[in-house]
């Protein structure tokens, strides 16, 4: 009698594998040291718990067989992806339309103050899950203006290939929303240092995993979006 076995999932011909990463714990934010401003984000460095979450970053995913590895315009992402670029002997590629959400006048380190305190505009963005409840800050449609061609842009340069994309929290739950039709912020506070995994396939975005922090079992970590 003939038999049907279940298998492993394969890469389809000509997709692309993304494997993306939150960057590491970036330093705290307060009232008197706002973080400086890289066209018009806040741009922290990582903090000493974020630097030991992107040398886990780096071990857990140095014996992958990786292809290329991608950074924002933001300097935590590129401090996240330096141990593994070194595991590598690669130079991480800036694709700058992977930046965080744009939080208009919350920026700077104003947004996690506001968390901290339960202001009232975060409680409406919350409910009405979208960010632009934050004044000036960007609408879905306007990340996604950016993001889907950013992550195309990708595929198209590496077809049948695995890449890491070391980018934040508030894009992480944008595209796994975006990829499976949840709630828009469905997806959102995925633990610093963490990874998920797309597979981009033409238009098709298939959701392989989220939020996988194995590596990171021992030490402390926070959810907030940014």
């Amino acid at each position: 009698m003939k038999e049907y076995r279940q298998h492993k999932f394969t890469l389809p011909p000509g997709a692309t594998r993304i494997i993306l990463v939150r960057h590491g714990e970036s330093r705290a934010a307060s009232p008197d040291n706002p973080f400086p401003l890289v066209d018009g984000q806040g741009d922290p460095e990582l903090a000493e718990n974020g630097r030991l979450q992107a040398e886990r970053v780096g071990e857990r995913l140095r014996r992958e067989a990786i292809d290329a590895i991608y950074v924002t315009s933001l300097r935590r992402t590129h401090e996240t992806a330096a141990p593994l670029a070194g595991h590598l002997g690669m130079t991480p590629l800036v694709e700058a339309d992977l930046r965080e959400v744009h939080l208009g006048e919350w920026e700077g380190g104003l947004f996690r103050i506001k968390v901290h305190e339960n202001d009232p505009i975060y409680q409406q963005m919350q409910q009405e899950q979208r960010w632009d409840a934050i004044p000036g800050a960007e609408s879905r449609e306007q990340i996604q203006a950016r993001v889907g061609p950013a992550l195309a842009r990708i595929a198209g340069r590496h077809p049948d290939q695995t890449v890491v994309a070391v980018v934040h929290g508030g894009i992480v739950g944008h595209i796994l929303a975006h990829a499976t039709g949840a709630m828009p912020f469905a997806f959102n506070g995925c633990d610093n240092g963490s990874i998920s995994q797309v597979v981009i396939d033409g238009p098709r975005i298939v959701v392989r995993g989220f939020n996988d922090t194995a590596h990171l079992s021992d030490l402390a970590m926070d959810a907030l979006p940014t």
